[in-house]
Parts: structure tokens; sequence; C-alpha cells
């Protein structure tokens, strides 16, 4: 018999080789219809699959995220037996699931699969799934997997069991499909009931551009079709909502091939926005006690070898800029941290001087492949709120509690109020991707922990994503249509200290290291305002967004009062434009809708011979005729509040 302790404390007793499955109904028939999986150990298991030790069982459903993954996951190899079914000799290489859904790359040789296929293909999913196949595991020696995959004639599979040590390789199947795969998967394909493929892009294999371009299809599941339809109306919306759309229409950024790819040109109004962000974040810093400095956008070689960005970086970089001196090379600043260190290095520190906090709006360059870049998210050059606190080893938790109050005012302001800090460590078991002892990364890791559970905020913990040099909290925010993204982080650092030798003079007289803590609320200016732009729909707050309030006269006649209230406007410090163009009063206001600026002065005879403006607030109509001074007053007040 093996004890198997359940989520409420509860130990139950089942003979060994009892699967979750299997406790599950157990306890009710009803929860056993529900199990897609189960977590076992910490581990994400099938459900069907025996379990010989004693251990703890979570049930994992479709309202646990560990569900989700595995529905999605299963749906992927689904895709696979119908892409199977219907283009014989298509080749694989993986098929994971993602945040939303799935994906599978796949080589279809001379044939093109195009989204005028997507339909056919999900008509074969749907009938495949109704066949309530059940998703089997099966042990297999590296030789017989070898020998499968090569009478498949696919190279992709060999290539990526080639990699696996013999004894750890599975295979899964549904139907009339095999596939090399680790799992795990939910019971039967008769979960997934409603299927969407929405996209086909290229991927190169292994994400190696000098690879073959394999055709990648995007694709999401549901249990039901309430659900699909429901998640297809939220896609519509995101389509409206997208930056890259919404950033061309708005006038805020482009991009230029000739410039480059990956590097973001800023219009006007794009870096008006920029500019109040960075003016409100370097407001707050500077009453938190932040130091402004600037450096270069370039540094030495030798700099990033001490940091340890060379070794892990070094080959994802742009390549070295070389100067006429020989064996002199230069880097595009791939991080800020380094050149802080030195800024640190250039005057002796005391304990006294301690916490010293350094602020840069530094940009920085990393070169991502074409087929990764994506509008502001995902760019070449970007620009990082960064700074770095300087403190000692009593100091740490003090000022990392800090920052995250930092962090949420800037959340609060922008009203992101949804968000989970993600606790990111290391990797349980490879080590290898990591710099430092484990003294100091267990000392990192426990100031993180502490500071989060101190200020009360929701975390999880994921193993595998802290940085190399250190852990880190990041901020999982969900925006207005439930996405979640990566923004804000703050990582706690023992080891560039280390590297860079840095020291302070203790009240003991004698050198001392200080502990880094790196931090950035925004992540990048680039990413940010990309999130923000598709959180609000372009409706930027008030006290953000480039132009505040636009003046409508209703006929040239009127053009000197529409100055008068512009020059009142603009010495109270709003933005203002006139729309002077000769046109109706109706397709200005439609235009000025499409602008989405926030508020809309109309002008005609009765507010001249009154002294008065016709306000309409953005996408709410008419607020009311009032004296200008009063809405100077209005205005003000919502751009003081930071109301949204």
């Amino acid at each position: 018999m093996i004890n198997i302790t359940l989520p409420d404390g509860a130990v139950r007793q089942y003979p060994s080789g009892t699967s979750a499955l299997e406790v599950a109904r157990s306890i009710s028939e009803g929860l056993a219809r529900k199990v897609l999986a189960a977590n076992v150990n910490g581990e994400v298991w099938d459900a069907t699959r025996p379990i010989t030790t004693d251990a703890t069982l979570k049930l994992l459903t479709w309202d646990d995220d560990g569900g989700k993954s595995t529905f999605w996951h299963s749906s992927a190899h689904l895709l696979a037996e119908a892409l199977e079914a219907l283009f014989p000799g298509t080749k694989f290489g993986i098929g994971p699931s993602i945040e939303k859904g799935f994906y599978y790359d796949i080589d279809t040789g001379d044939r093109q699969i195009g989204e005028e296929d997507l339909r056919a293909i999900e008509k074969k999913m749907a009938e495949l799934a109704k066949n309530n196949e059940e998703y089997t595991r099966k042990s297999v020696s590296k030789q017989d997997a070898l020998a499968y995959f090569t009478d498949k004639n696919d190279e992709y599979k060999l290539e990526l069991i080639d990699g696996l040590k013999d004894g750890e390789i599975t295979f899964y199947s549904q139907g009339n499909f095999t596939d090399l795969c680790r799992g795990p998967h939910i019971p039967h394909t008769g979960f997934i009931k409603a299927v969407k493929l929405t996209s086909i892009a290229g991927a190169y294999w292994r994400g190696d551009e000098k690879r073959k371009m394999l055709t990648r299809i995007y694709g999401v599941t549901f249990p039901n079709q309430k659900e699909l339809d429901e998640y297809i109306v939220l896609m519509e919306e995101a389509k409206k909502r997208d930056h890259r759309k919404l950033g061309k229409e708005l006038e805020l950024f482009t991009f230029s091939e000739k410039v480059g790819m990956g590097l973001p040109l800023w219009l006007p109004k794009g870096a008006m926005l920029r500019e109040r962000l960075q003016q409100f974040l370097q407001k707050a810093q500077i009453e938190t006690g932040y130091l402004p400095v600037v450096t270069p956008h370039i540094g030495h070689k030798n700099l990033y070898v001490t940091s340890g960005h060379y070794e892990k970086y070094g080959k994802d970089s742009f390549q070295p800029i070389k100067t006429p001196q020989e064996g002199e090379e230069f880097f595009l600043k791939p991080m800020n941290c380094p050149h802080h260190c030195e800024i640190y290095k250039a005057s002796p520190r005391s304990y006294k001087d301690l916490p010293l906090r350094l602020a840069e709006f530094g940009t920085v360059y990393r070169y991502e492949q074409h087929g990764e870049l994506h509008g502001l998210t995902r760019v070449r050059g970007f620009t990082q709120d960064d700074a770095h606190l300087f403190c000692r080893p009593d100091q740490v938790k003090d000022e990392f509690k800090k920052v995250i109050d930092l962090v949420l005012y800037v959340f609060n302001s922008l009203s992101f109020t949804d968000f989970t800090a993600q606790v990111s460590l290391r990797d349980k078991e490879d080590r290898s991707k990591y710099i430092g002892t484990d003294e100091n990364w267990n000392l990192a890791e426990e100031a993180i922990i502490e500071a989060a559970a101190e200020k009360g905020l929701k975390t999880v913990v994921e193993y595998g994503e802290a940085a190399f040099y250190g852990p880190k909290l990041d901020f999982m925010v969900k925006d207005a249509i439930g996405r979640k993204w990566q923004l804000g982080t703050i990582q706690v650092d023992y080891n560039l200290p280390e590297r860079f030798d840095l020291t302070y003079v203790g009240e003991d007289n004698q050198k001392h290291r200080p502990v880094m803590i790196h931090r950035a609320p925004f992540g990048s200016l680039e990413r940010f305002i990309a999130v923000l732009t598709e959180h609000c729909a372009g409706k930027f707050p008030v006290w953000l967004t480039p132009t505040q309030v636009k003046i409508l006269p209703i006929s040239d006649k009127f053009l000197d009062y529409a100055k008068n209230v512009s020059d009142v406007l603009k010495i109270a410090d709003i933005r203002v434009e006139i729309d002077d163009r000769n046109e109706k009063i109706g397709k200005k206001i439609r235009d000025t809708e499409l602008e989405k600026v926030p508020y809309m002065l109309v002008l005609g005879e009765k507010e001249v011979n009154e002294g008065q403006v016709a306000v309409r607030r953005q996408g709410k109509g008419d607020v009311g005729t009032m004296p200008t001074a009063d809405f100077v007053k209005l205005i003000t007040e919502e751009i003081v509040n930071k109301t949204f």
C-alpha cells in the first residue's frame, strides 16, 4: 500500500500502482470526469500513470494552469495526427503548449500549407477527437526510438532523440499517431470539444537562422464551444488593440528597413509619451533617494568579460566593434549594470554612503532573430528604466521592499491592478547556467521570498527563470482583456559585486562586499508602452497622453477665440491643439475620437458670446458648457490625481 496526501492534508491509502484518475474515482465519479492531469510530488503527470510510492497529489482540471497546459499539449498531438492523415509524409519538429493554446512546427516538403487549409485541418481534428482515443505512454530504448523515426524518415525527431539518454525516452500514442514526447497528456481525445487554428507562421528549426524554415501552425482548443466563442470575441478585441496598429494610427512610432529591423523610430507624439513616462518615474525616484547617471552606448569587451555577460550572451550579441588599435574590441551595450558597477567603483565607499541608488534610462542592444521580432514587445534596441542599488547585507530586505512599493506605485498609476509576483529561482537540477556560490544564491532567494511575503504579494514560484547572476521577482501583469505580460522586475545579486571587486569600509574599518539590487519597474519603455497601449486600447490617461485637448471651432470666424482658449490652457501646462481645418464639426469630432484625444472643446457663437467652452469627453460625449477656467480646474484635477 502507498500513502497519498491530498491538498487538504488528508492521507489515503491505495495499492501501489494506483493512478491519479483512480484516486479521483474513489472520491467522486463527477470529479474523475473532470480530471485532465495530476501534480504528483511537484511534477505534472498523466492522470492514468501508475503511482508506485508515497506521494503528494493534486488533481488538475481545466481550472488549473497545469490542466490547461496538458490539455493544449495533447491538442498539439491531435493536430499532428490530423496533419499526418491529411498530408502523409509530414515531418514533425516540436509541438508544445504555450500560454494560450499550442503550436506545432512541421515540414511538409514541397506541399505548402496555407491559411486556406486550416478549416479542413480543424474539421479533421474535431472528427478524430470524437473517437475518444486514449493517450498512452510507453518507455522506449534509444535504439528502438531511432529505428522508429528512421523508418519515418523524420530527421527532426532523430536529432531530438540523439540528444537524449537511453532510459529517459518515452513515446505517446493516440489513434494512429505516435510521437516522441515526455508528456504529460490528458486521458483521451474526447475532452477536446472545440478547435480553432489561429494562424500560420515560419519558424527556424530549433530557433537557428541557419537551419531550415519550418511551418508553425498555432491553435487553441477548449472543453466546450461556449469558451471558444468567447475566446474568438476576445481575439477580435485584441486585434483592435494591437499596439502595432494603434501605434501607426496614433502616430507614435514606425520602423524602417534602412535603419534596421527591430530598431523603432519614435515619432513626435510617441516621443512625448516616452518623455512623460520618464518624467513620471524620475520624479518618483528623486523623491525616494535615487541619483541619476548616464553611461555610454558601448563598452569595452573586457567589461562584459568581467561581468559574465560575454560568456553567457556573447554569441547572441551584435558583432564586436573593432577599432584601429589592434586587439581592441567594443560591444554595443547589452546591459547597464556593468557600467553602474564601474561608477560605484570610481570613488571609495563607506557604510555611511549606503544604500547608493543609481538610476538611468539606458538604451541597450541585443541581437534578436528576425522571426522573433514583434512590434515594440521584441526589439533589438530598447531603453530600460534601470537602477542599481548598492547596499549592505543588512539593508537588502528593506531596500527590496521599497522597490516593491515603487513598482506598485507605477502599476496603480497606470491601472495595472491585476498581477502576480513571480519568484524566479534557479533550475533545481542544471546549475551550469548560473554564476556564484550556493551560499550567496540562498541568501538572495531568501531575501526575495521574505520581502514579497512581508509586502503581502500574491506570488508563484518558477524554477529555472532566474537571471544568470541572481534570483528575481518578476511582475506578471494581466491586461484589460485577460492576457498576461511580464513587466517590472527586481533582482538580488551577490555575484557582480564580487566579479567587479566592489567594496565599502564598514564600521569596523574593514572592507566589506556590498549587495546589488537590479530593478526596472517598466522593464523597458518599448515593451511597457506596447502593453499599456493595448491595455487601454490607445486611450491613454489624461496626464500621459501626448495631446490632452483638441479645440474644435465650428467655423473660421471662431479661430481667434480658439487661440485665446488655447493660450489659457497652455499657461496651465495643458497640451492642446486647434483643429483649424475647413471641415464640418461632425467630421472634426469623429476624427478626434479616432485620435483618442481625451477632451474636445467645441466652440461656436454661443460659446464665444458667453465666454465659455462646450466640453466633450472621448468616448462619453457631451460633458456640458462651462467657463474656460472651470475646464482648466476639471482637467488639472484629473491630471494631478492621475485618474485613468
